[in-house]
């Protein structure tokens, strides 16, 4: 059995919501699948639900990931990137903190 992750449409007409799901390659589109690894809306582009461990887990026993979802893994990927702490960032403050204090003094 070749099992894929790929895309299966859900919602409404004009307007979709795409689960991510691994599947056997032979079923149909919106057929009986294995199990629910995420959720997608395409008209906010928002990654609703993501399971990554259990993503990782079909990867591992031999499941091929679509185009499709490939490309949602690299935005994924992207938002969940580390913020950058700059430390120019704190040094302003400390200097107006310096400059507050000897007012202080002066009183």
């Amino acid at each position: 059995m070749a099992v894929k992750i790929r895309f299966t449409r859900i919602g409404k007409k004009h307007a979709p919501v795409y689960r991510i799901v691994a599947v056997d390659s032979r079923k149909k589109r919106d057929g009986e699948y294995l199990e629910n690894l995420g959720t997608y809306n395409p008209l906010t582009k928002t990654i609703v639900q993501w399971h990554e461990e259990r993503i990782q887990h079909w990867v591992s026993v031999g499941a091929i990931v679509t185009d499709s979802v490939k490309r949602l893994q690299k935005i994924k990927n992207k938002q969940a990137a580390p913020a950058v702490v700059v430390d120019n960032a704190v040094a302003p403050k400390a200097k107006v903190a310096k400059k507050a204090a000897p007012a202080q003094d002066s009183k």
